[in-house]
Parts: structure tokens; sequence; C-alpha cells
């Protein structure tokens, strides 16, 4: 008989969308949310053990973002979490024109209303989560007509579908997972994007194509300080830089860090404790 180990995670202040982005750098099968406390999901012969994930929590201790947590491990007979997830998957209103939608749900758009259907597969971008949101929000205000787009991390790929269904004549989306770059391109062609969208496996490195009028990178605080180069170098003059992944109190070091590079803060956005940022070169 299968198994998988299970991980019940509470902590205090619970935030569940912080803990939850924080745990996905783990390579887990899935979160749940329940009353106060994560289920995370971890194949049995995962090599991640409790400690894997109090070493992660320590790290938001260290910066005060949590007092306290306790993390409890049990083995549960397997049963099929990925497509309960799945049936879970809801309608989300993004913005006053963008809806994003799962295949197994029906929706009539309204007015001019843009629809974007989106099978995550657990792939990071279903538009639920603060950054995501706030990623199209910018999207959405930036675009103009025949754009060319760079998405850097792209997961479900749902930031290059929009940019193609606004407009833009061009967008290449990469992501270093392959179960990202899979998810991508079927996405890709359940929104018949596939003419101007591109999806690859990459690192930012492998992306030979420079001058892109609009950047996107919605990833850890960590990372868009280690790739600030690689960004600027495939920017336009001009151009527009988007990042999120980031809490309120990342924006000092990341202002500062790109700053240093020649990039300018030109607009931010946040919704609850997360937070956009827009710069140009």
């Amino acid at each position: 008989m299968r198994h998988y180990k299970e991980f019940l995670i509470t902590a205090e202040p619970f935030n569940s969308d912080v803990l939850s982005s924080l745990l996905w750098e783990l390579d887990i099968d899935g979160i749940n949310e329940d009353v106060n406390c994560l289920k995370v999901f971890i194949q049995e012969e995962s090599p991640i053990q409790k400690t894997d994930i109090e070493a992660l929590l320590e790290k938001l201790k260290a910066e005060k973002m949590l007092f306290n947590y306790y993390v409890e491990e049990s083995l549960q007979e397997y049963r099929n979490w990925n497509k309960e997830w799945e049936d879970n998957l809801n309608i989300i209103q993004v913005t006053d024109n963008i809806v994003i939608k799962p295949t197994t749900k029906e929706y009539t758009p309204k007015g001019n209303e843009m629809v974007i259907t989106i099978d995550p597969k657990m792939s990071f971008g279903t538009g639920e989560h603060q950054t995501t949101k706030l990623m199209l929000t910018m999207v959405e205000k930036y675009i103009k007509p025949n754009m060319t787009v760079l998405d850097a991390g792209t997961g479900t790929g749902v930031l290059v579908i929009a940019a193609s269904k606004l407009g833009a004549s061009y967008s290449l989306g990469f992501d270093i997972d392959e179960w990202c770059f899979e998810n991508g391109n079927e996405n890709v062609k359940l929104n018949n994007v596939e003419h101007n969208v591109e999806i690859r496996q990459a690192e930012i490195k492998d992306i030979e194509k420079k001058e892109f009028d609009l950047v996107l990178a919605n990833i850890q605080k960590n990372i868009l300080l280690e790739i600030v180069t690689d960004l600027k170098i495939r920017l336009k003059d001009n151009g527009y830089l988007v990042l999120s992944g980031l809490l309120f109190n990342d924006e000092n070091d990341i202002v500062k860090k790109y700053a240093e590079y020649g990039l300018k803060l030109t607009d931010k956005q946040q919704l609850d404790d997360w937070i956009s940022l827009v710069f140009t070169k």
C-alpha cells in the first residue's frame, strides 16, 4: 500500500501565503490550508525531512516574521490529493477585465472581460496568490500593442498568456522546472496563443535575445538580488521591469540594489503583505 508524508505546520503569526511561498522552495508535492494550519504533502520516498521544513521556518524566525512554529510529521495512506486540489480550484476575478478559470469550471465573460484558462498542475501561478494578481495588474497597466515580453520563472505561463491576449507581439516565458515547462506549454495551447508565445526550460543566462520592452519576474527576493544584471541587459532602454514575489519589508533592499545598476523605481503596488515594483532603465 502506498503512503505519503504529511507535515502539519502551525505558526504564530499564521500567514498562509508567506508560509506557502517559502515551502514551495522545497521539492514538495502539495499544500492544503486547514484551520490555522498548513498541511504539506511529500512522497514517502522523498529525501525531504522534518528538519528541512524547520530550517526554512527558522529563516522567517530570524527575520522576525515568525515568533514560533510547530511541525508534526505523520505517514498517511495515499489518496489523490492532487485531484482534490484541482477540484477545489476557483474562478478568479483578478482585475475588472481579467478573469482566470480552470478547465473544470464554466464562465461566461461579462462586457470586455478577458478570460484566461489555466490548469496549474501544481505549478505556481493560479491567480489566487497576491503576487500573481499584482503582476497581472501591472501587465495590464503597462502592456502596449506589439511589445515583446520576457517572463522569468514563468510557472503556469499565465503572465505571458495574458501579455499575448493584451496585444504583445511576442512573449517568452522560461523556467528551470521541467514540470513548469510542460504545464506552461499546455496552458499556452489551452488559450490558443501558440503563434506568439514561447515557453522554454532554461535559466536566464540561456536567453540570448536582448531588448525586451517588458520584463517580468515573480520570484523570491534572494534570486531577484542575484539576477539583477541578467534582467537589466535583457531590458530595452525606457522599457519596464516588473518584479514581485516580494514582501513589503523587502522593498528597501531591492530598490537599493537595483539602483546600483541604473534601474529606477517608477511605480509600486501593495496587496496585503505583498508588493510589486516597477523599474525603468
